[in-house]
């Protein structure tokens, strides 16, 4: 146990008899009428009834002005002289309790007053502390009791605490840093393998005569914990056990808080639920008592193997959201979405949209099944729309049927496709429709999917088939994009945040006879917000015979940016600032492409739905100034 000096030495209780004293003559002189006048007119002029003011070290003095019992009474118009007394006689105490979570045990406290008639207040209290000495830690030790304190799953976890331990022989004591060092070392056994690892026991022993502390934890680790099945409770309307392979959490791995709040952020996101609580089922209750729950803990055994209980309540069975947006790229736009979770018959969802839109109006629906065993899932669906490619606005219908899987960090998915693009413009190419097949494969391994800082993504799809018309004649389509996100810098100590280079690249290619006619919507076109800004949306393409800019063969895009969090008087804020340059071309022959450049600047704001960005470009060769706008994040 600590251990502290006398509340008063005899020094120090002279200096507070002395001070106890002169408050008390100066408060006799105050008659129960001046009191009373004092009282009333501090009420009626919102005036404090005394001052306070405290002369210590900087950090001591912000403290205790924060956080002295004192600050609670010096508005309080009624305060009797009896309660000032009191208030007065327990600051020693009170101060001491405050700094010696500073590491400071044997101060020395002087509490003063004096009649002030002419101040704002009637009276002027002031709290003199002379701190003392630090204590320091002597020996600092980690230790782990009971069940699997030897056990070889958990031996990563256990040396993460150890060598991450941050209180070393040397350091100055506080009570912060010690309640932080207990608490992280608690986080680390709890986050993965043992969720009711614990403190079995600890002591801070200080010394307030030699300033040393000693300190020691140990921990007790308790069962280690591995996933069983997935139970959905609270499902009526919707399949439980499809839904539950939504979460994707792999029977027989190891207890692990991050993959569970992962499963519980899928199956709230599905659309199946408004809400989702995960936990393990077979976890004993805890009480009050700490023997009890020691002894209940341990009855576990070593290892659990525990189902998981996923309590939810069902999302109705149709839901209508109507939109209204802008884009920088296509201007205004009205959308209506609808999504029935259960079609009938088939059980599948249907989600279907219409976007109403000048330049790229259009209707689509997608139809998707919940994953099998192996999470695979069937999906059809249909698209028509009008959009501008080049210098041409293209109507377009297309139709697809596949599967696809989803797993925590790549994505699948193969399909059948059926192109039709009709061309409207002056000399515009005959309508073409095509059939292809195809395959799909994504990676993204970002430290977060939402707002993520550092980590890569790189995805890629090839297809082959057959155009039907005008003519058939076969050919081949390969695309693919890569972004990295590079941590530059140290992180900022508070917001462990630091500046970064973003390096993105994407490329694409048709091979076909020179004379096919492929639909407009599989070639490729550039330009805007999300590829090279400083041009105009779907803007860079290939060239025509009489100079109109069209869909080509041929793609590649580069872009390098630098993002650095924007700092204000110290402060690392939610926002960011980014410079960039942008490069694409697009052709139908490698040695005829010319590459279009966008350099400029902008905004981020992190925002809870996903990073916002504002983006001021300069078109190189276009010679215009574009902003660009854009919402959220997507690989």
């Amino acid at each position: 146990m600590p251990k502290f000096p006398p509340a008063i030495t005899p020094a120090r209780g002279s200096a507070l008899l002395l001070s106890l004293s002169l408050m008390l003559g100066g408060c006799s002189v105050l008659s129960p009428k001046e009191k009373d006048e004092d009282a009333a007119l501090a009420a009626s002029s919102g005036k404090p009834v005394f001052s306070l003011e405290v002369d210590a070290p900087k950090e001591i003095r912000e403290l205790l002005e924060k956080h002295l019992e004192l600050q609670r009474y010096r508005f309080q118009s009624d305060l009797q002289r009896r309660e000032l007394l009191r208030l007065l006689g327990a600051t020693d105490a009170n101060v001491r309790d405050l700094i010696g979570t500073l590491g400071y045990f044997s101060p020395t406290v002087t509490v003063e007053v004096k009649e002030t008639p002419e101040a704002d207040a009637p009276r002027q209290v002031t709290v003199k502390v002379d701190p003392g000495e630090a204590a320091t830690i002597a020996s600092s030790s980690v230790s782990f009791v009971g069940a699997n304190t030897r056990d070889p799953g958990g031996a990563e976890q256990r040396q993460a605490i150890e060598r991450q331990w941050p209180l070393r022989e040397g350091q100055r004591f506080t009570q912060s840093a010690w309640s932080g060092a207990k608490s992280q070392g608690l986080r680390t056994l709890q986050a993965r393998r043992y969720p009711l690892a614990r403190i079995d026991k600890s002591l801070a022993d200080i010394d307030a005569d030699t300033h040393k502390a000693d300190v020691s934890v140990a921990y007790a680790p308790g069962p280690a914990y591995t996933f069983g099945p997935l139970r959905i409770e609270g499902a009526e309307r919707y399949d439980a056990v499809g839904t539950a392979r939504i979460a994707r959490l792999a029977e027989g791995k190891e207890y692990d808080q991050a993959l569970l709040l992962d499963a519980q952020q899928r199956l709230a996101s599905s659309g199946y639920y408004d809400s989702v609580f995960l936990t393990l089922a077979d976890v004993p209750t805890l009480g009050e008592n700490a023997e009890d729950n020691a002894s209940a803990i341990e009855g576990q055994g070593e290892h659990v193997t525990s189902p998981v209980i996923a309590k939810v309540r069902e999302a109705k069975l149709q839901k209508w959201v109507f939109g209204v947006g802008m884009s920088t790229d296509t201007g205004p736009r009205l959308s209506v979405d609808h999504t029935h979770n259960k079609l009938p018959w088939l059980g599948w969802r249907a989600v279907t949209k219409l976007q109403l839109e000048k330049k790229n109006p259009l209707l689509s629906t997608q139809w998707t099944a919940l994953p099998d065993e192996n999470l695979w899932r069937w999906f059809t669906g249909a698209k028509a729309e009008r959009a501008p490619i080049g210098d041409y606005n293209v109507n377009s219908a297309q139709l697809r049927a596949g599967r696809t899987k989803a797993e925590d960090r790549i994505d699948r998915n193969y399909y059948l496709q059926y192109d039709y693009a009709k061309n409207q413009g002056v000399d515009a190419p005959p309508a073409s429709s095509s059939i292809t097949a195809n395959y799909g494969w994504t990676g993204r391994y970002f430290d977060s999917n939402l707002l993520p800082t550092s980590g890569y993504g790189f995805a890629w799809e090839v297809g082959a088939g057959t155009t039907l018309t005008p003519e058939r004649t076969p050919f081949g389509r390969l695309t693919g994009r890569w972004l990295s996100l590079i941590p530059m810098d140290e992180r900022d100590p508070e917001t462990k945040r630091r500046s970064r280079l973003a390096l993105r690249l994407s490329g694409g290619s048709v091979i076909a006879r020179e004379d096919a006619e492929i639909p407009m919507t599989q070639l490729f076109i550039t330009g805007g917000d999300n590829t090279v800004r400083g041009y105009g949306y779907q803007s860079i393409g290939a060239r025509s015979d009489n100079g109109q800019v069209i869909g080509g063969r041929y793609m590649a895009v580069t872009s390098v940016e630098w993002q650095r969090p924007i700092v204000i008087k110290g402060n690392t804020q939610d926002w960011e600032h980014a410079l960039f340059v942008d490069a694409g071309t697009v052709g139908d022959r490698l040695d005829s492409m010319y590459m279009r450049v966008g350099v400029g600047t902008g905004i981020r704001w992190r925002s809870p739905v996903g990073p916002l960005q504002a983006d001021l470009a300069w078109g190189v060769q276009d010679k215009r100034l574009r902003l660009h706008l854009r919402m959220g994040f997507n690989f």
